[in-house]
């Protein structure tokens, strides 16, 4: 390890300066949200945290999370107790700024814990260091944790971990017990479940690869990762269920009266549909389609009964799931049937992909669950580097329309710019030649796209505002969306096949 240079804990050192400079920069409404997770849950006795509702801004994350919440503010009560007040709605003094940006920089040593383990237990030591510092510089973790405010490096921390363990048999079972945990912490993380289900089902539970198709049923470890699943869920959700609340915790974890598009539209199939639709309401008097007069002014930002379509049918949350689902499916045969760690990844990614989307009401920051896990494996041939080139394009400036002030706007751009080429073109220099011809057509593909990202920066930031000052101003939130939309799909098609060997 020492020979690998810069280390992860220079790197480290380095970008937290960097982090503890942005300490006054930009903050969302999710820094309110968990300051008042903060107040609520030092302030409240448990059997009140998911009843609690004085801010608009409620409770929604599973009880792990709750409970680190309330880790913190027992810090928080020495550091600045006004904050923990509920009812200080909208409290931020300087020492709140402080200490909130602090405790994400700390809780984020577990991820590069993870990365650093990742690195150790690899074999290919060069491309494994590269592949760990771009998810530890990632500009997408900045943009979402350091400025606009999450604890996401944290809990990609846990999975990072999870995925590590899961490289050796003996320390399998520790793996799924730890993703357990981690969803008891985001329930986001069940975009990820049955990549696990399968790879641990197969791996661990039943026999070897050589014994397929006659599959030898390990009971004794079937018993131990259900009795070690269930313990993870019990502590999690137990004493809700013994007050009779799991009903009033799940309607907080799975708001499906939200719409279909979240307030930024995700890169997904459905800003892609949301786009088609708005084209289509000025092409219909020609096409003689019919067009609702109720949706027209309709922006799809994903608000409580604010998704309609003018034009287009519109969508259930069941389409969502059953095209989730069907587009998992075929990736999880596979690694049923080639349950080797490289695999399970890819199969980690593509559920990723998958639920991202076609899922109902994704957040644009659901992208890192991609990047991430594909980021460990981007590096295995140049194939795999093909496809992952315009997912870190895409899913990057995709995160732009969260950073909409003037001054946030060169550190996102020229830090995102920065870390592109850099690790772009790292990659390119470490990614060995594939034993499988390439799609040339894709690699075409990839170039122009990235090539278009700078004057779509270029318009969205700069010269719409020029052109049209306060007017149509959805149009650059579209357009990335649906450029963005683009180079996810793109990347997923590529790596479909990739990961087939088709």
């Amino acid at each position: 390890m020492t020979e690998l240079y810069p280390s992860i804990f220079q790197c480290a050192i380095v970008a937290t300066a960097l982090k503890v400079l942005l300490f006054p920069a930009y903050k969302s409404t999710d820094f309110e949200v968990h300051r008042n997770w903060l107040a609520l849950t030092h302030s409240l006795p448990v059997e009140k945290w998911y009843y609690e509702n004085t801010s608009e801004w409620t409770l929604d994350y599973p009880p792990f999370f709750a409970y680190f919440e309330w880790l913190m503010s027992q810090a928080a009560a020495f550091f600045e107790p006004a904050l923990l007040n509920v009812q200080s709605l909208g409290y931020a003094s300087w020492q709140t700024i402080y200490f909130q940006r602090t405790t994400v920089i700390i809780t984020e040593l577990v991820l590069a814990y993870a990365l650093h383990r990742y690195v150790k237990d690899s074999k290919q030591k060069a491309t494994a260091h590269a592949a760990a510092l771009s998810v530890l510089l990632s500009p997408g973790l900045l943009i979402i944790d350091h400025i606009h405010f999450q604890y996401n490096g944290f809990m990609y921390g846990i999975l990072v971990l999870s995925l590590v363990l899961a490289r050796n048999n003996s320390t399998l079972l520790l793996s799924g017990i730890l993703f357990a945990v981690l969803l008891c912490f985001k329930h986001i993380y069940l975009y990820l479940a049955p990549a696990y289900f399968v790879y641990l089902l197969r791996a661990y539970c039943l026999g070897d690869q050589r014994s397929f198709p006659y599959f030898r049923v390990r009971f004794f470890n079937c018993v131990k990762l259900g009795v070690g699943i269930v313990s993870v869920f019990a502590a999690a959700f137990g004493p809700f269920a013994l007050w009779g609340q799991l009903e009033q915790v799940f309607r907080r974890l799975f708001p499906f009266s939200r719409g279909l598009c979240h307030a930024y539209w995700a890169p997904n199939v459905w800003a892609l549909y949301s786009f088609s639709d708005r084209v289509l309401i000025y092409a219909a008097p020609y096409l003689g389609l019919k067009v609702d007069p109720e949706a027209v002014n309709s922006v799809t930002r994903g608000l409580v009964g604010d998704t309609s379509f003018a034009v287009l049918p519109e969508v259930v949350p069941l389409t969502c799931f059953l095209l989730t689902l069907g587009f998992q499916i075929p990736f999880l045969v596979r690694l049923l049937l080639n349950p080797r760690w490289e695999t399970f990844i890819g199969a980690i990614t593509l559920c990723g992909y998958a639920s991202f989307l076609f899922g109902w009401h994704v957040h644009e920051k659901a992208i890192l669950l991609v990047i991430i896990p594909f980021s460990l494996i981007a590096l295995r041939d140049r194939r795999y580097f093909s496809a992952f080139k315009p997912l870190a394009v895409s899913g990057h400036v995709s995160l732009f329309p969260l950073l909409f002030t003037a001054a946030e706007f060169p550190v996102k751009t020229v830090y995102t710019i920065l870390w592109l080429v850099a690790f772009l073109l790292a990659f390119d220099r470490l990614a060995p030649a594939s034993p499988h011809p390439r799609v040339f057509l894709f690699d075409r593909f990839s170039f122009f796209y990235i090539a278009l990202s700078i004057p779509l920066i270029a318009y969205c930031s700069l010269v719409h505002g020029i052109v049209f000052g306060d007017r149509y101003e959805f149009l650059p939130l579209m357009f990335t969306s649906s450029y963005s939309a683009v180079g996810v799909v793109g990347s997923w098609l590529g790596f479909s096949f990739v990961y087939m060997d088709l």
